[in-house]
Order: C-alpha cells, then structure tokens, then sequence
C-alpha cells in the first residue's frame, strides 16, 4: 500500500510511515544497526531467561529483523510481528531465522495462550498511544494488546517492552491498561533521550518489564550485582536445545557457520544446494 500526499512528520500510521524508505536505513545505517542491537541485549537481559537454555520468544514491531538477529545468535527461536509490509520485504531479503507475521499488535497476538517464553519489543508501543485513524480508540486498542500479551506468555514469564511514551498523559494511559489487563508492572530503567522515529523531537524512553504471573527474581538494574537467584521458565526438549547451542561460538560466514546453516534448512524441508569442497569458502575480490 503505498503513501500518497507528503510523508507524516509526525504520527500517521506506522504502516505508512515505514515505507521502503525507512526501512533501507534500518538495513544500511550501521548506527541504527548497532542502536537497535544494543537495545535489543538489555531487553533480553531484562528478561532473565535461563542461561543455555534456548527459549521460543515473541518480537513486538520486529522491523527489519534485526533485534531478531540477535536473539539467533544467543541461541533463541523467535517470531516477528510487524504491522509494515515494507519493513517485512525487506526482513525477508536479509534471510531471517525467525518467522515473520505481517498483523497489527492493536488488534491482539493472534497465538494460541500460552506459546511464548517471554516477549521483547523496541520502539513500537508507543504508536498505540495515537489515534492514526478515525476508528482507531487508543485505550481500547492498548488494552486489546496487553491483554492478549498476557494470554499469549507462559505464566511466570516476563515481557519487555522499551517505548517512547510523548508526554505523562500517555504514560498514565499505559500504566492504567497494564493494571486491568492481569499482567505486572516493573519500571527498570530508563533509556534517556533518543530521537524516536516519527517524531519531530527528541523523547525520553524507558524499559517496561511486565509478568504474566508469580515470578521467582527481580531482573536487576544497570550496575547492581547477581544474587544468584535462577528464573524459572519452560523448557524445551534436547533436540532443540542441541540445534540453538550448536551455532553459539561459531564465527559468522565461516564454513562451520554455512554448513549447520544449510543443515537446518534441509530439516525445514526447503532446497538446498549439495556440499562441496567450496562451500563456505571466501573468494579473492574482483580485480
């Protein structure tokens, strides 16, 4: 669906305002690579999975996949869900592991109750907070999402949701959604000021850690020390778990890297060209 008239400056609809456009910076820019990265390792740390144990966790506004990247490379399994046809296409040219669902959060997770092991979002839910249309209604659209997060998570998991909220109003509304919806709310720490897409200024940003039911720890602050406690979440059979840890430790692009690449595929049921004694191998430059 394409953007006609001038492009939002400020709210409009996200899925018009990722358009190719913005989406080819989330894959070219390497600032926003590594900004989106770097919130992506405190909201899995937020969450406090159990260590080498892989989890099945939820993308709130996966974008481009890049937060999605590197829950792969901690040895997770992940679906995205984004409401932007463009930001998919171009998800889907970068070859993710994770599953892609093109749907908007507003309207519910459409997953049975109970799939996740937990739930990462970065810079989405914010938009809710916004009547894009004429038949969007910001509280009732916020309550259709946490309520269905709530379903959606294993009880005693954690969902960690890093936003922009515009102004104290918008804050308020959140909170008082979380409180009627069955899930907990934590405030853990804060992002400072950051140039919010869609946005004309810049915004203070924050972590919302919620539970979905009794919890065994407190993630800890930036600085505070461990006090060895261990979070009890799902598990997942040992297959599984061989699959994910058999990538941790392998340098990217490498021959190893490519052939448990192009082996996972095949279990998928997808065409994959035989081995060879090139497989992996990195080729001269051109001249």
């Amino acid at each position: 669906m394409a953007f006609r008239g001038r492009r939002p400056e400020h709210g409009g609809p996200p899925e018009l305002f990722y358009d190719q456009n913005e989406a080819r910076k989330y894959v070219r820019n390497s600032r926003m690579i590594a900004v989106q990265s770097k919130m992506t390792e405190r909201a899995l740390e937020l969450l406090c999975l159990p260590e080498g144990q892989p989890c099945y966790l939820l993308d709130i506004g996966c974008g481009t996949g890049l937060s999605g990247d590197y829950l792969t490379e901690e040895g997770h399994f992940w679906v995205g869900m984004d409401i932007s046809p463009a930001m998919l296409d171009a998800a889907l040219d970068r070859e993710p592991e994770g599953d892609l669902l093109l749907g908007d959060m507003g309207q519910g997770i459409p997953f049975k109750p109970g799939s996740f092991d937990g739930c990462i979002s970065i810079s989405a839910v914010q938009w809710l907070c916004n009547a894009n249309k004429k038949s969007d209604i910001p509280a009732k659209r916020l309550y259709c999402f946490f309520s269905s997060l709530y379903s959606v998570l294993v009880r005693g998991a954690r969902a960690v949701l890093q936003l922009y909220p515009e102004n104290s109003e918008q804050r308020g509304r959140v909170k008082g959604k979380i409180c009627i919806s069955s899930l907990t709310p934590a405030l853990l720490s804060t992002v400072g000021a950051h140039h919010n897409p869609g946005h004309p200024g810049w915004l203070h940003g924050f972590y919302l850690c919620l539970f979905s039911g009794p919890s065994a720890s407190l993630p800890k602050g930036l600085g505070e020390n461990e006090n060895g406690e261990e979070a009890t979440e799902s598990k997942f059979t040992k297959d599984r778990a061989q699959h994910g840890l058999a990538r941790r430790g392998m340098v990217k692009k490498s021959r190893e890297w490519v052939l448990e690449k192009k082996a996972r595929r095949r279990r998928q049921g997808k065409e994959v060209r035989p081995d060879t004694q090139y497989t992996g191998r990195k080729r001269r430059p051109r001249f």
